[in-house]
């Protein structure tokens, strides 16, 4: 059907009714009246044979406690074309200056930020089967402010079916935007007091929640991007003294978990009983519902939410629909749920999913450094007994508005 033009006659009955038309004359436009538009041409259209897009469109830079500002997040690849896509290079750069690299990966390091689509299990090969998917951990890390750009581009140099077919051939194109914008929320410790330590915090590629990505309700979602496990350190540097079976031996088991900003309460979960420590629980036994334990989720408003997990059995202090205060006690630190020995599970998330959201960035509003754990000892340790304060500071250094990064001894006030 042809676009029908709206007459002049329309026009002056609306000005009319704005009360705008009277004693005016409406003079017909013409060509030397029109205002000329001015656009840059478009840009040319590129043959993309491995397809790419952000799991999320953007994201908050984190400061972190080493004094440098942190983006995560995966890019999903798919090969579009009858034959293999091999990947070369693939660029990040500022998106207002293409030419200036913010990082690149290729060989070794690009195949280790290689998965399958659900991020767990390594791709094996640069190779990307006809119409295969695959994601890209990406985690960059800036001095300064300045040094953020205010949008992300991606630039991919691979091997791949031309648009005229035959055998593969260098292709080269930019695809992907990711934008980085505003500020992360600043919230309360969800816990008090001194000796916590971060474990499997952010930023890396390797840790079991950086690559947790979940196909729940029709799209991927990596809602534990910026999740930590809190377990805590005593007097003498121990996670866990004497049998460590024992729920009641752990340092950190039965501690009150509090609210990080006032918010109401969504869901919550208190009828499952702890694990023993050790072991995980039996894979068949594992739901959606009962994978995180026993829990709460708040949300902080401005579609933001705080997902507590893994709570002590009939502990949870609160009820859906509650509102409740920063500081609230919402129950006590256990080991229920997908877990082999006590800890708190805590992310922030932009939806009440536990599984289904998008993970959040965030810092809190002040702690203290006291320390850190050695990776190399703890990635290489089959146990958490031991004394593990090796790495505390002479005087635990104040942070304001930072985000404890994996392995950091914290001390929270209270």
């Amino acid at each position: 059907m042809p676009r029908r033009r709206v007459p002049v006659l329309l026009a002056t009955a609306i000005l009319a009714v704005l009360g705008l038309g009277a004693g005016m004359t409406v003079a017909p436009l013409s060509a030397s009246t029109l205002p000329v538009a001015r656009t840059a041409p478009p840009p040319p259209d590129q043959f993309t044979v491995v397809v790419a897009s952000t799991l999320d469109s953007g994201q908050s830079p984190v400061l972190g406690t080493d004094g440098r500002l942190h983006v995560v997040y995966e890019i999903q690849l798919t090969n579009a074309r009858a034959d293999l896509a091999t990947l070369q290079e693939i660029q990040v750069l500022d998106a207002d200056r293409p030419s200036r690299v913010v990082a690149s990966f290729a060989g070794d390091d690009l195949l280790k930020r290689l998965r399958k689509l659900t991020g767990k299990e390594p791709a094996g090969s640069l190779a990307i089967p006809e119409d295969v998917s695959r994601l890209v951990l990406v985690d960059l890390a800036f001095a300064t402010d300045a040094q953020v750009p205010k949008q992300l581009i991606h630039r991919f140099r691979l091997l791949g079916q031309p648009v005229a077919g035959g055998p593969p051939a260098q292709l080269d194109y930019t695809a992907a935007p990711f934008d980085l914008v505003g500020k992360p929320l600043v919230i309360s410790p969800p816990l008090a007091g001194k000796g916590w330590v971060d474990i499997n915090g952010c930023c890396s590629g390797d840790g079991i929640h950086r690559d947790t990505v979940l196909p729940v309700n029709g799209h991927l979602a990596d809602t534990q991007r910026f999740a930590i496990d809190y377990m805590r350190l005593d007097a003498q540097g121990r996670l866990v003294h004497g049998d460590p079976t024992d729920v009641r031996n752990y340092t950190a088991y039965g501690a009150q978990l509090l609210a990080v900003a006032d918010g109401t309460v969504v869901s919550t979960l208190s009828t499952l009983s702890d694990q023993v420590p050790g072991t995980l629980p039996d894979p068949s036994t594992i739901t959606l519902a009962n994978v995180d334990g026993n829990h709460v989720v708040l949300d902080l408003g401005h579609g933001v939410f705080a997902f507590y997990a893994h709570m002590q059995e009939n502990s949870v202090t609160v009820k859906v629909g509650d509102r409740v205060r920063r500081g609230q006690v919402l129950g006590l630190l256990g080991n229920t749920g997908n877990t082999s020995a006590p800890h708190l599970h805590f992310h922030l998330m932009n939806g009440p999913s536990v599984l289904g959201s998008s993970g959040l960035p965030y810092t809190y509003d002040r702690f203290a450094v006291a320390g850190a754990i050695d990776a190399a000892r703890f990635g290489a340790s089959t146990t958490l007994e031991g004394v593990w304060n090796q790495g505390l500071l002479p005087t635990p250094s104040p942070r304001t508005r930072q985000f404890p990064l994996d392995l950091t001894l914290v001390d929270f006030a209270g």
